[in-house]
């Protein structure tokens, strides 16, 4: 019998002490939505910060940092938006830089699922709504 498992038994007070900040771990309390009268960057910003791709689901804190919106283009007859960021904590030692394809249709924001280079090209702009959204949801 291992060491771990024979001081687990003994003291398992003292286990459960230790794996208790871990419990406060999981997904992470989404932010709230803004209204559909606020404006488009605040609601692009909660919608990135809703997907995976930006830490939606990360069992720790993330931080974000050089995050940018594109200005609005269409293609194929809709309205998209190009998001990415700088994103560490979710990786120990190295960002990554998640990036999505946001369509806008009627005031509904809906993931595109194709390939983020349809964003090459394009002009885009600091988009600090995303930093101080995922500062406030710690």
């Amino acid at each position: 019998m291992s060491l771990p498992v024979r001081a687990a038994r003994r003291r398992p007070a003292l286990v459960l002490a230790a794996l208790l900040p871990l419990a406060a771990c999981g997904p992470r309390a989404g932010i709230p939505t803004p209204a559909a009268t606020a404006p488009l960057r605040e609601r692009l910003a909660a919608f990135a910060l809703g997907q995976a791709a930006f830490g939606a689901v990360s069992l720790i804190p993330v931080r974000f940092a050089h995050s940018r919106v594109s200005q609005p283009f269409q293609d194929a007859g809709r309205t998209l938006y190009c998001l990415s960021s700088r994103m560490t904590g979710r990786t120990f030692g190295r960002a990554e830089r998640p990036k999505i394809v946001v369509q806008e249709a009627g005031g509904v924001l809906t993931r595109v699922d194709e390939d983020p280079e349809i964003c090459e090209g394009h002009r885009t702009e600091p988009l600090p709504e995303l930093e101080a959204f995922a500062a406030g949801r710690g």
